[in-house]
């Protein structure tokens, strides 16, 4: 069984690669891509050889070749299949960018309980009332579920997701899901992120301002 750590590296590999070809790069070592992804080099072949990859000594690793790799490693070459509950706000930016294709996301269907919002196509993707979950999701193959909605209303529809046959879910709500040990959640709380991001912002700016009045 791989470790969750190392799932959570794999992607974030992934993620780099993708960039990394945009910018045209056909080639990088393990120290490049350590450096990209704030790991150390052994990490990085640790990790590749779970995907049973390896590079080549004077080339490095091929980007396209790597990225190909992992997504049948992940088994994504198709995309990934996702519904996305909660059509406010953060819910229409999701669905404006995954949309695009600038990810292998793919929002396979979009639920909300507002009826002005149900029956309308969003960013190219249709948004269904939330008493249609269960017999859309019946007719679709979705792995993911992106749960968008306030907190008192996440565990109800992380129950209506699990009940649908959705193992993965997503959580931006700030609380606490309650699902079965086949589920894999994520939660996402952008409020501890940005007081994380805050405090050492703030302790390195003090370390800064230290270290100039020793100069």
């Amino acid at each position: 069984m791989v470790s969750e750590k190392t799932i959570s590296r794999l992607t974030n590999y992934q993620t780099l690669l993708r960039q990394q070809q945009l910018l045209g790069t056909t080639h990088l070592f393990s120290h490049q891509l350590a450096d990209l992804a704030r790991v150390t080099p052994a990490q990085v072949r640790r990790d590749l050889m779970v995907i049973g990859y390896t590079g080549n000594p004077r080339t490095g690793y091929h980007v396209g070749d790597l990225q190909e790799s992992l997504m049948q490693f992940f088994a994504f070459s198709s995309g990934i299949p996702t519904a996305l509950v909660g059509v406010g706000s953060l819910g229409r930016a999701l669905l404006s960018y995954f949309m695009t294709g600038r990810s292998n996301i793919r929002i396979a269907a979009a639920f909300d309980h507002d009826p002005a919002k149900s029956g309308r196509t969003i960013s190219g993707c249709r948004v269904h009332p939330m008493d249609r979950l269960a017999t859309v999701l019946a007719g679709v193959e979705v792995t993911c579920g992106l749960i968008t909605v306030p907190g008192s209303e996440a565990q109800k529809v992380a129950d209506a997701l699990v009940a649908a046959g959705v193992h993965g879910l997503v959580n931006f709500a700030p609380v606490r899901l309650k699902v079965p040990p086949t589920v894999f959640v994520e939660t996402l709380d952008v409020t501890s992120s940005i007081e994380k991001a805050a405090f050492f912002a703030r302790s390195f700016a003090r370390k800064g301002q230290e270290e100039l009045s020793h100069e």
